[in-house]
Protein backbone atom coordinates (compact mmCIF):
# COMPACT_ATOMS: atom_id res chain seq x y z
CA UNK A 1 0.00 0.00 0.00
CA UNK A 2 0.74 3.93 -0.29
CA UNK A 3 2.06 5.23 2.89
CA UNK A 4 0.19 8.77 2.11
CA UNK A 5 -3.44 8.49 2.12
CA UNK A 6 -5.80 10.31 -0.54
CA UNK A 7 -5.47 13.74 1.92
CA UNK A 8 -2.37 14.16 1.57
CA UNK A 9 -1.44 13.04 5.23
CA UNK A 10 0.99 9.83 6.09
CA UNK A 11 -0.91 6.96 6.71
CA UNK A 12 1.18 5.76 10.07
CA UNK A 13 -0.67 2.46 9.96
CA UNK A 14 1.01 1.68 6.61
CA UNK A 15 4.21 2.95 7.94
CA UNK A 16 4.34 0.50 10.85
CA UNK A 17 2.88 -2.19 9.08
CA UNK A 18 5.79 -1.80 6.76
CA UNK A 19 9.10 -1.09 9.00
CA UNK A 20 8.00 -3.34 11.85
CA UNK A 21 8.61 -6.12 9.71
CA UNK A 22 11.58 -5.42 7.76
CA UNK A 23 14.92 -4.31 9.75
CA UNK A 24 16.01 -2.81 6.72
CA UNK A 25 12.84 -0.55 6.01
CA UNK A 26 13.17 0.30 10.11
CA UNK A 27 16.64 1.42 9.73
CA UNK A 28 15.78 3.27 6.46
CA UNK A 29 13.08 5.28 8.10
CA UNK A 30 15.06 6.05 11.61
CA UNK A 31 18.24 7.52 9.09
CA UNK A 32 15.80 9.97 7.83
CA UNK A 33 14.01 10.37 10.86
CA UNK A 34 16.77 10.73 13.57
CA UNK A 35 18.92 13.33 12.36
CA UNK A 36 15.78 15.89 11.45
CA UNK A 37 14.85 15.66 15.03
CA UNK A 38 18.17 16.43 16.36
CA UNK A 39 18.33 19.11 14.56
CA UNK A 40 14.82 20.48 15.82
CA UNK A 41 15.75 19.35 19.15
CA UNK A 42 18.80 21.84 18.71
CA UNK A 43 16.53 24.80 17.05
CA UNK A 44 13.83 24.42 20.12
CA UNK A 45 16.43 24.09 22.55
CA UNK A 46 19.22 27.64 21.75
CA UNK A 47 15.41 29.28 21.56
CA UNK A 48 15.31 28.82 25.15
CA UNK A 49 19.25 29.42 25.89
CA UNK A 50 18.94 32.85 28.59
CA UNK A 51 15.90 31.35 30.45
CA UNK A 52 15.24 29.14 33.35
CA UNK A 53 13.18 26.39 31.23
CA UNK A 54 12.80 22.63 31.88
CA UNK A 55 13.12 20.77 28.42
CA UNK A 56 11.87 18.15 28.68
CA UNK A 57 12.62 15.43 25.10
CA UNK A 58 10.23 12.59 25.19
CA UNK A 59 12.44 10.25 23.03
CA UNK A 60 10.20 6.98 22.19
CA UNK A 61 13.06 5.15 21.04
CA UNK A 62 15.96 6.39 23.53
CA UNK A 63 17.96 3.22 23.62
CA UNK A 64 17.72 2.51 20.35
CA UNK A 65 18.60 6.34 19.26
CA UNK A 66 21.71 6.52 20.88
CA UNK A 67 20.66 9.93 22.54
CA UNK A 68 23.50 10.33 25.32
CA UNK A 69 24.77 13.64 28.16
CA UNK A 70 20.82 13.69 29.27
CA UNK A 71 20.63 15.36 32.48
CA UNK A 72 18.13 12.81 33.90
CA UNK A 73 16.67 9.86 32.42
CA UNK A 74 12.75 8.84 32.93
CA UNK A 75 11.77 5.69 31.68
CA UNK A 76 7.72 5.10 31.88
CA UNK A 77 7.65 1.43 33.07
CA UNK A 78 4.51 -0.43 31.34
CA UNK A 79 4.25 -4.45 32.01
CA UNK A 80 4.31 -6.76 29.05
CA UNK A 81 0.72 -7.80 29.32
CA UNK A 82 -0.66 -4.27 30.12
CA UNK A 83 1.09 -2.81 26.69
CA UNK A 84 -0.31 -5.58 24.83
CA UNK A 85 -3.40 -4.73 26.49
CA UNK A 86 -3.60 -1.41 25.54
CA UNK A 87 -2.23 -1.56 22.30
CA UNK A 88 -4.52 -4.04 20.97
CA UNK A 89 -8.05 -2.27 23.21
CA UNK A 90 -6.83 1.28 22.58
CA UNK A 91 -4.54 1.45 19.07
CA UNK A 92 -6.98 -1.38 17.43
CA UNK A 93 -3.75 -3.56 16.84
CA UNK A 94 -3.98 -6.89 16.78
CA UNK A 95 -1.91 -9.29 19.10
CA UNK A 96 0.67 -10.32 16.80
CA UNK A 97 0.90 -6.96 15.92
CA UNK A 98 1.68 -5.59 19.24
CA UNK A 99 4.09 -8.27 19.85
CA UNK A 100 6.09 -7.70 16.71
CA UNK A 101 5.95 -3.60 17.47
CA UNK A 102 7.59 -4.63 20.81
CA UNK A 103 9.82 -7.00 19.85
CA UNK A 104 11.41 -4.39 17.57
CA UNK A 105 12.22 -2.17 20.21
CA UNK A 106 14.79 -2.19 23.28
CA UNK A 107 13.95 -4.69 26.26
CA UNK A 108 12.09 -3.86 29.50
CA UNK A 109 15.27 -4.61 30.97
CA UNK A 110 17.54 -1.96 28.48
CA UNK A 111 15.31 0.65 29.38
CA UNK A 112 14.91 0.16 33.18
CA UNK A 113 18.54 0.09 33.58
CA UNK A 114 19.40 3.64 31.59
CA UNK A 115 16.75 5.36 34.17
CA UNK A 116 17.47 7.95 36.37
CA UNK A 117 13.95 7.76 37.70
CA UNK A 118 11.10 5.33 36.48
CA UNK A 119 7.24 6.08 36.38
CA UNK A 120 4.91 3.16 36.74
CA UNK A 121 2.44 3.27 33.83
CA UNK A 122 0.61 -0.27 34.88
CA UNK A 123 -2.35 1.81 37.09
CA UNK A 124 -5.09 3.68 36.16
CA UNK A 125 -4.98 7.42 34.58
CA UNK A 126 -5.42 8.56 38.20
CA UNK A 127 -2.16 6.78 39.30
CA UNK A 128 -0.43 7.89 36.50
CA UNK A 129 -0.81 11.31 37.51
CA UNK A 130 0.31 10.97 40.82
CA UNK A 131 3.22 9.14 39.39
CA UNK A 132 4.22 12.35 37.07
CA UNK A 133 3.77 14.72 39.61
CA UNK A 134 6.19 12.13 41.67
CA UNK A 135 8.45 12.91 38.48
CA UNK A 136 8.01 16.54 38.11
CA UNK A 137 8.91 17.09 42.33
CA UNK A 138 12.45 15.57 41.05
CA UNK A 139 12.93 17.10 37.76
CA UNK A 140 13.04 20.55 39.96
CA UNK A 141 16.11 18.87 42.13
CA UNK A 142 18.48 18.75 39.23
CA UNK A 143 20.58 21.23 38.19
CA UNK A 144 20.38 23.62 35.59
CA UNK A 145 22.90 23.28 32.53
CA UNK A 146 23.73 25.43 30.01
CA UNK A 147 20.83 24.69 27.03
CA UNK A 148 23.11 25.72 24.39
CA UNK A 149 25.37 22.12 24.90
CA UNK A 150 24.76 19.66 22.31
CA UNK A 151 22.90 16.79 22.69
CA UNK A 152 25.57 13.81 22.19
CA UNK A 153 24.80 10.68 20.37
CA UNK A 154 26.02 7.30 20.63
CA UNK A 155 27.89 6.31 17.45
CA UNK A 156 27.43 9.31 15.72
CA UNK A 157 27.23 12.84 15.12
CA UNK A 158 24.14 14.74 14.63
CA UNK A 159 25.29 18.15 12.35
CA UNK A 160 22.92 20.78 13.86
CA UNK A 161 24.05 23.75 11.76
Amino acid sequence: GDIVDINGSLDRAEVAARVFGDPAELAALNSIVHPAVGVEIHHRREALTGTDATVILDIPLLVESGYRDLDGVIVVDTELVVALDRLMHLRGFTEQDARKRIATQASREERLGIADLVIDNNGSINDLAVEVERCWVWIQTLDRPPLDRPLGRLGSRVELD
